[in-house]
């Protein structure tokens, strides 16, 4: 079929296998532990199929919102299945969800990134201006997040009024997402813009990666739905897998569905810093926490309301807030000057694995 790649084949079939895995397993009895494998590795499937698939669209979205456009849909599976898990009344792995998907692209991803971009092409330079304003949006997500969480640990007054607070937060956090997403798809256009200028052709980026504009958006509404059905599944298996494997509900979520739900960011970032495109790896990598901070957490808030389960408030654990802060200040240190090492790299991972040992128990 024209567009379609050898690599846009074995992704579909290894998509479509796994997705029919987990609906075998979560039908048929199969064991605690089976349904929940496979229904993990179907979702991280069908989070990079969505990547590619936004990718497909190639020039016509632009080679700089191809990353923006791919973060936020590649969110999707994420979003799935964290409704589905608040209505099964799994608040602290919804929490731990949110959390951890800012986590590792932020620490894991980005450390990976630095350190394979670091160790191949030694210190890497990039745009600072749009990784300065998404990290700083980050900050400002971050420091709206964990007021809720400060008034309910201090018993002030707003204690009192928890999910009022947090409704308000919510709206105020999708107010600044939705006046920062022009501006975000202006910079990466920019970016992108200067990193062709750089040595690098739009026909060099897009070469065979243009797909038919009736399969891209095809493909895109095929996985939507098989992405539905695998959260399901995975919010349905998630409880007994837990039990059965003795690990936590907050490390399931910081760091097995973290990571499956962010496999698009998880790839693209550490391959494009890897051929030393780190504007455009920055771009994938960063905006994705920032759509999870400033969209994703506050629309789960205000969705929570309606689906008859236990709400969802921004009071988090004090733990993930103590994360999230250093995450944030972190990233604004990191990426302010506009290099990158690989030992910063390393730094960023290293702090990773120990947030996430540190939830291992709970």
């Amino acid at each position: 079929m024209a567009g379609l790649r050898k690599s846009d084949w074995w992704l579909i079939g290894v998509s479509a296998a796994l997705t029919a895995a987990a609906a075998v397993t979560s039908y048929i009895p199969s064991g605690q532990v089976a349904p929940f494998i496979f229904a993990a590795l179907a979702l991280a499937a069908l989070a990079a199929l969505v990547g590619r698939a936004v990718d497909g669209l190639g020039d016509r979205l632009g080679s700089g919102a191809t990353g923006v456009v791919q973060s936020a849909l590649g969110n999707i599976p994420e979003l799935l299945f964290c409704i589905f898990a608040l209505r099964k009344g799994l608040v602290t792995v919804v929490q731990a969800t949110l959390v951890g998907s800012i986590l590792s692209n932020v620490l894991l991803v980005l450390g990976v990134a630095f350190i394979v971009g670091g160790l191949r092409h030694g210190t890497q330079r990039f745009s600072a201006e749009g990784p300065r304003t998404i990290s700083l949006l980050l900050v400002l997500s971050v420091g709206i997040l964990i007021i809720p969480t400060i008034t309910a640990r201090l018993s002030l007054p707003a204690a009192a009024h928890e999910r009022a607070l947090s409704d308000v937060a919510a709206v105020v956090l999708l107010a600044v997402f939705a006046l920062a997403v022009p501006a975000s798809l202006r910079r990466a256009e920019a970016g992108q813009g200067e990193e062709q200028l750089s040595g690098q052709s739009a026909d060099e980026i897009h070469a065979g990666a243009q797909w038919p504009l009736w399969l891209a958006i095809g493909m895109l509404a095929v996985t939507g739905v098989a992405a539905a059905l695998v959260s399901d599944w995975f919010a349905n298996s998630l409880t007994p897998a837990l039990s059965a494997l003795h690990i936590s509900q907050a490390f399931a979520g910081l760091v097995i569905v973290a990571i499956a739900g962010n496999a698009v960011e998880n790839f693209v970032g550490v391959q494009l810093a890897a051929r030393n495109r780190m504007d455009y790896a920055l771009s994938v990598t960063l905006q994705s926490p920032a759509q999870i901070a400033l969209g994703i957490a506050p629309l789960l808030v205000l969705i929570s309301a309606g689906l008859g389960g236990t709400q969802l408030t921004l009071v988090f654990p004090p733990l993930m807030i103590v994360a999230l802060v250093l995450t944030a200040i972190i990233t604004t240190l990191v990426v302010f000057d506009g290099n990158s090492t690989w030992i910063e790299g390393t730094c960023l991972a290293g702090l990773y694995v120990v947030i996430a040992t540190a939830f291992w128990w709970g």
